[in-house]
């Protein structure tokens, strides 16, 4: 006969109890026509008197049934093994196991397979080789009876128990009682015929199984739900769990669903047990504690922190959320809610990992900062630009902001090195007055720290001692440049401190000091001549006025004696000449004078003798003019090229009075400076007429 493997079905959950104890005492309360499948496994404790068609007990188990609506009844044991022999009998109705009686169904056909009560038969009893069916029962509501299922080969070979017949049995699985459906604990297993799996978050564990009757209950009123080691402890309800355990994810466990009839807690409704079966598999978690490491740019001190980043799980699935410190993570408070902003100073913070199934673990991610970036603020000092003075071109790549390997670039604020606008793009070449910069050094890192770099423009340094000079045209003179620099380089090509026989002209000195060079420029000026204004010659006084030059002069007739005064008497008639020097002693200057011949008496009577004034003598001279005033200053005559340069004392075509006349005579020197003469003198005009 085919095997039949009939499975007893809790919502959607198949389960299967074994049972060591088949004493009637201790006889399982069926509970509806839900099929029952079982493996007797020993005789019991008490050999019970069976009667009817039965001997003895062998592998042996004791139900009791109670009916909930009159009708027929049969069942059909059907072996696990089809070559397996099992008997049966059923008591009752409303006896005790202290008083069974005699059975009323009773069968020991001897034949494997199938055997029970159906509708076609007739015999209430079967003895060997008699048929393995006898004849339904007519039940009533109410009535209780016992039923033995016996294992005549004494093997493990198991059974299932189904119900048939128009009569239901009693029962609180249903929806009279049952409102809604139980939910068996835990989830299905990978292959379905293994018991459903209840999440622990370690191995072993200490679980509390209350934890899990409120989900397998599912608010249905009247319901509890207990918890054992072993299948036949769930269907006895012998020695529950009453108290958390340390369970494991290698054995099975079990639970049983029973029913309390408020008031009736001894009725066979409340004896009904739906047993099922879990066992716990262990999906703990870990969290790796990790480090993020930021930059502490600028020595800020704080850096903004992404701990999303921080690897402290391999599994996406897992929940993450973020706490300051492990106290706030244990008591929930103080979440980080920006976890991607998480600006910081270092230290510590935690994160609770939580997975789909309710499993957490807790990591720390330690907030560290890279090596800071070294720098310093330094100086550039550059000579200044010839052009202009005020500035200087500056190599900031020169300045040694930082001993590291890393990238700088150079910014004019602060502001602008730390946001990275308005670079400096010519840094080596930079153009700049006194001031600063600031210099931006990154790290491979990313890291950077910002330098400040002073900028001084080093201005020219000249020579305080070096100066213009005046000397004579025909002199020469030492430029002295003084002491102090560290190098000279004049226009001549010497390279001295002092250069001599420097004559009139413009001379340069580049003077170093320190790497900069100044191009000091000096010039030596002839000292200025001094010019004869004009003479005025008066008889034998010659006086010469002199302008330019620097005073005080020296005045000479033949540049050997010298005098302080300007005015030279008893110079002989004739031409002489006037030596004139400076203060600076140079050569003199000379001018030529004419002293002419001094005619003091005319006669102007036609004899041919001293009849005129003649200085045609003079005629060469420009601007030649000969003026003759009589003694009140008035002018009476003036001889000129129309005249000769002669005098005839009249005026006006008359003769003059006799008497004593002044005149004068003006020119100007043929030389370069056209120096004006003016001669004086007296005549005396006799005129007989």
């Amino acid at each position: 006969m085919k095997k039949i493997l009939f499975i007893f079905l809790m919502i959607l959950s198949q389960i299967t109890f074994g049972q060591s104890s088949s004493d009637c005492g201790g006889n399982v309360q069926v509970c509806g026509n839900t099929p029952i499948s079982f493996t007797p496994t020993g005789p019991g404790n008490v050999l019970e008197t069976l009667g009817g068609c039965l001997f003895a007990e062998h592998f042996s188990i004791w139900y009791t049934f109670t009916v909930a609506t009159s009708g027929t009844l049969t069942f059909t044991i059907n072996p696990n093994v089809a070559s397996t022999d099992y008997d049966w009998a059923v008591y009752g109705p409303n006896v005790t196991c202290s008083n069974l009686g005699s059975p009323i169904r009773c069968n020991y056909s001897g034949t494997s397979g199938p055997t029970g009560l159906n509708m076609t038969n007739t015999n209430t009893s079967s003895t060997a080789a008699g048929s393995p069916f006898c004849s339904y029962m007519d039940v009533v509501a109410g009535q209780t009876y016992y039923l033995i299922v016996d294992n005549f080969q004494s093997t493990t070979n198991g059974f299932v128990l189904t119900w048939g017949g128009t009569a239901t049995l009693v029962s609180p699985f249903n929806s009279a009682y049952q409102p809604y459906p139980f939910l068996p604990p835990g989830n299905p297993a990978a292959n379905p015929n293994d018991p459903r799996e209840v999440i622990v978050c370690s191995n072993p564990a200490v679980f509390d199984f209350t934890t899990l009757s409120a989900g397998i209950i599912n608010n249905n009123p009247n319901f509890n739900v207990s918890y054992y080691y072993n299948s036949n402890d769930a269907i006895s309800g012998n020695n529950p769990i009453t108290t958390p355990i340390t369970v494991n994810t290698t054995d099975i466990y079990y639970y049983a669903i029973t029913y309390s009839v408020p008031g009736a807690p001894a009725t066979a409704i409340n004896r009904c047990r739906i047993p099922g079966k879990f066992k716990f598999i262990q999906r703990a978690i870990t969290g790796t504690n990790a480090t993020l490491t930021k930059c502490n740019n600028n020595n800020m001190g704080t850096a903004v922190f992404d701990l999303t980043t921080a690897n402290v799980t391999t599994d996406p699935a897992l929940t993450k959320k973020y706490y300051p410190t492990l106290a706030d993570l244990n008591a929930g408070t103080n979440e980080i809610t920006n976890p991607y902003q998480y600006i910081s100073a270092g230290g510590d913070v935690y994160v609770l990992l939580t997975s789909p199934y309710g499993c957490k673990a807790t990591a720390k991610i330690t907030l560290s900062f890279f090596p800071v970036v070294t720098v310093m603020d330094v100086t550039l000092r550059s000579c200044y630009i010839p052009a202009n003075p005020a500035t200087a071109s500056f190599d900031l790549t020169s300045a040694s902001v930082t001993s590291q390997t890393a990238t700088k670039k150079y910014y004019p604020s602060i502001t602008d090195a730390v946001a990275g606008t308005n670079e400096i793009l010519n840094p080596t070449t930079f153009v700049s007055p006194n001031g600063v910069v600031f210099v931006k050094v990154t790290d491979a890192n990313g890291c950077y720290n910002v330098a400040k770099v002073t900028l001084v423009v080093l201005p020219p340094v000249y020579s305080s001692l070096l100066e213009d000079k005046i000397i004579c045209m025909e002199d020469t003179t030492t430029l002295d440049a003084g002491p102090g620099f560290t190098s000279y380089k004049w226009s001549t090509g010497a390279t001295s401190q002092t250069i001599s026989n420097v004559s009139v002209g413009t001379y340069w000195v580049d003077l170093k000091t320190g790497d900069c060079v100044t191009r000091q420029t000096v010039k030596v000026y002839p000292s200025e001549q001094p010019v004869v204004s004009n003479i005025d010659i008066t008889n034998n006084t010659v006086t010469a006025n002199v302008v330019g030059g620097t005073p005080p002069y020296k005045y000479s007739l033949d540049g050997i004696k010298w005098q302080d005064s300007n005015v030279f008497n008893n110079v002989p008639r004739g031409d002489n000449t006037i030596f004139v020097k400076d203060g600076y002693d140079c050569d003199p200057i000379t001018i030529n004078i004419v002293i002419p011949n001094l005619v003091n008496v005319i006669t102007p009577n036609g004899d041919g003798v001293n009849d005129v004034i003649d200085y045609s003598a003079l005629a060469g001279k420009k601007g030649l003019v000969f003026t003759i005033y009589d003694r009140y200053g008035v002018k009476v005559g003036q001889a000129d090229k129309s005249t000769g340069y002669k005098w005839d004392g009249t005026t006006l075509g008359k003769k003059v009075p006799t008497g004593t006349y002044w005149y004068s005579v003006e020119w100007n020197e043929n030389d370069k400076k056209n120096t004006p003469f003016k001669f004086s003198g007296w005549v005396m005009v006799k005129n007989r007429e």
